[in-house]
């Protein structure tokens, strides 16, 4: 066991006392602490690799991914941690957020991306607010990975949400046209995030309206259906994302040429969140949502991305498809139990955020061969 290792699980044990009793001091401790924790995360020394079961493989889009689960994005915003992943046994490796420029991110009174834990419920929040170096930073690192067979390298890009109509969008296909000429093998856009405010002045995410859609539909035209290679293209949206829009979303997608959506991102859905969190966990929750606001991720979120993901892949099954769609379910995923239950409603993919670092307290760098023991 190494240092980060037992780092983990000492944290694990003194969280909960922290959190419950003084969450102001708790938001500030791991705010810091998480940026420490994921630094040397990434650097983090491991030998060998994991050797996942071939029968977890999956070739997607002509692309082999050696298990179905993967980080989320916001885990390595800036490029690095493919060599930690890849050899603890990870289908693939997602980074970004990136966006068009530069961008600090969120902070407040004194928290510099404020990010706090609730580990009686295995859930957390945060509002970051996109902080990174821009897409052309963010495909450089995406250039300089050693990539290895069985995991390949993803890249969650966005709109510059402080721009607005042919600006944003412009923004957004440099973006795509430049990962295109790069070694990444898929791209996430995200259009479900809740920390920032997208020009329609609404949070994203949450529903289906025309800056949306002018956005797919330029994507569409300007990139999709001139690509110069094989590069899936997958539309991530929130947690919160109304079932009954699903239809006419998953036709707008496959229409316009997609290669599949994620739900979700982070919820701010805190009326629900707050009705099946841990009540030891409410006093840290209401101070963080009252003073930050902030999107929660973890177990709270795993029947909402179900749910949506059912609904999807049951529309999915119902078409009578060209070319390969698929589904990736983010929010809640912690065991088997839950890659079991996707891959039994039809998702392909599944990726992982709070729930990684609640396993990797307990296995350390063993994490996913404990999941497909």
């Amino acid at each position: 066991m190494n240092f980060l290792e037992i780092l983990a699980k000492f944290d694990h044990n003194l969280r909960p006392f922290i959190v419950e009793r003084f969450p102001k001091a708790g938001t500030f401790i791991y705010s810091r602490g998480r940026k420490v924790f994921l630094n040397m995360l990434a650097s983090e020394p491991i030998d060998g690799r994991a050797e996942i079961p071939e029968s977890y493989a999956k070739t997607l889009w002509d692309i082999k991914f050696k298990s179905p689960l993967f980080n989320a994005a916001g885990m390595f915003k800036y490029g690095d941690g493919y060599v930690t992943v890849q050899k603890q046994g990870a289908g693939a490796f997602l980074c970004g957020t990136s966006t068009a420029g530069y961008r600090s991110g969120n902070r407040k009174d004194k928290v510099v991306h404020p990010f706090i834990s609730y580990p009686k419920s295995e859930s957390a929040s945060n509002w970051m607010g996109l902080p990174n170096y821009g897409h052309v930073d963010l495909a450089r690192r995406v250039q300089s990975i050693v990539k290895k067979d069985g995991c390949p390298i993803g890249a969650s890009i966005s709109i510059t949400p402080e721009d607005e109509g042919k600006v944003a969008i412009n923004g957004l296909l440099d973006g795509l046209k430049l990962f295109q000429k790069t070694q990444a093998d898929f791209i996430e856009v995200n259009e479900s995030c809740p920390n920032v405010q997208h020009q329609s002045g609404k949070d994203a995410g949450n529903g289906l309206d025309q800056y949306l859609i002018d956005r797919l539909e330029a994507i569409s035209t300007n990139f999709l259906k001139i690509r110069e290679k094989n590069l899936p293209i997958i539309v991530k949206f929130s947690n919160d994302t109304d079932l009954e829009l699903i239809p006419e979303l998953i036709k707008i997608l496959i229409d316009l040429g997609f290669d599949g959506v994620n739900f979700g991102n982070t919820s701010t859905d805190y009326k629900y969140v707050k009705s099946i969190l841990n009540p030891k966990d409410k006093k840290a929750f209401d101070y963080f949502t009252e003073n930050f606001g902030g999107g929660v991720s973890g177990s709270v979120l795993k029947n909402k991305s179900y749910n949506l993901c059912k609904v999807a892949a049951d529309i999915i099954k119902q078409k009578d498809l060209k070319t390969e769609f698929h589904i990736i379910r983010t929010g809640g995923i912690q065991d088997y139990e839950d890659i079991k239950a996707s891959e039994e409603i039809g998702v392909s993919l599944n990726q992982w955020y709070t729930g990684y670092f609640e396993a990797f307290a307990k296995y350390g760098n063993d994490i996913y061969l404990r999941m497909f023991e």
